[in-house]
């Protein structure tokens, strides 16, 4: 295996250098926000279910849902980050330019291609299945080079469980398993 050590003072580099991009994109999600256009999207019917009477309670209500709804999109583009910059320092990973990968590594005679997604529950059966075709077409793309490169598509989720990595097409690593994912060979080899 092609790993080199990890330095945790590089990753809290890494996060000390770049958590200030979150919190400015959050900042500037709010600065973008408009009560007309966020009116537009919202369905009156819900607030009278919800007995949201006020126009206090309304906005209220709306800024809340923006911001956590936005949180969780630019928090997961941080993480995706992340991931590549700790990727690129144990395997030379890096950002994927192929449409729907994030991140490429090469281990072992292998090439690794990588969606990364914040947990495991982060889309509906039409998501998953793009995904699923995603990368099959990726891999067609590479193959164009090279026809016996050997390629293992993952879906990597940062937080959460998957009890059954083995999706077929793909493979699926949340939580420790994702991190530990490009440290263990054990873990490819008891999965593959």
């Amino acid at each position: 295996m092609n790993m080199k050590k990890l330095k945790m003072q590089d990753v809290t580099q890494y996060v000390e250098n770049n958590i200030g991009t979150f919190h400015e994109k959050r900042i500037q999600s709010l600065d973008s926000l408009k009560l007309v256009n966020v009116l537009k999207r919202k369905n009156p019917y819900l607030f009278k279910a919800k007995y949201v009477l006020t126009a206090d309670e309304i906005v209220r209500g709306i800024v809340d849902a923006h911001i956590s709804s936005n949180e969780e999109t630019i928090f997961g583009d941080w993480l995706e980050g992340l991931a590549i910059f700790i990727n690129g320092k144990v395997y030379d990973g890096r950002k994927s330019g192929i449409p729907n990968i994030d991140l490429e590594f090469d281990n072992d005679g292998t090439r690794y291609i990588v969606t990364i997604k914040s947990g495991p529950n982060w889309g509906n059966s039409s998501q998953i299945k793009k995904m699923k075709t995603d990368f099959s077409t990726s891999k067609k793309t590479l193959r164009t080079s090279n026809s016996k490169m050997h390629i293992i598509a993952v879906n990597g989720c940062c937080y959460g469980r998957d009890n059954q990595p083995d999706k077929g097409d793909y493979l699926s690593f949340a939580d420790n398993i994702f991190g530990n994912l490009f440290q263990e060979k054990q873990i490819f080899t008891q999965n593959l």
